[in-house]
């Protein structure tokens, strides 16, 4: 079983940045395919990023795609999300998920495949 903890997120003004970060522990994060969701209020959680095992395949929902940017480092068992040219329609609660049995984008946007989810983290983008 994997533990995730997201952090990073804040109160930021439209056109900044923010970095997310998503720290694993319990078991090392190799075997995970490792995504983003975010849920707004009133809204249901929605896929944000999503990235293979070892990293070398990436995927994006259309809103963020070209402003968001995900990554990973296995050996510091972390997974990260790179926001840039924040929007106020940003704004909502990040959740890290991980899943051992998706290899690709196939499956991967629907929360209920994930098997671990962290606590999330609050980001807010002011206009």
């Amino acid at each position: 079983q994997v533990q995730l903890v997201e952090s990073g997120g804040g109160l930021v003004q439209a056109g900044g940045s923010l970095r997310l970060s998503c720290a694993a522990s319990g078991r090392t994060i190799t075997t995970y395919y490792m995504g983003w969701f975010r849920q707004a209020p009133g809204k249901e959680r929605e896929f944000v990023a999503g990235i293979t095992r070892g990293g070398g395949r990436t995927y994006y929902a259309d809103s963020p795609k070209g402003r968001f940017t995900i990554s990973r480092n296995n050996d510091k068992n972390s997974v990260y999300l790179q926001m840039n040219s924040l929007k106020p329609e940003d704004t909502a609660i990040y959740y890290c998920a991980a899943d051992t049995g998706l290899t690709s984008r196939s499956g991967s946007d629907s929360p209920r495949v994930y098997e671990y989810w962290g606590q999330g983290t609050q980001v807010t983008v002011s206009s």
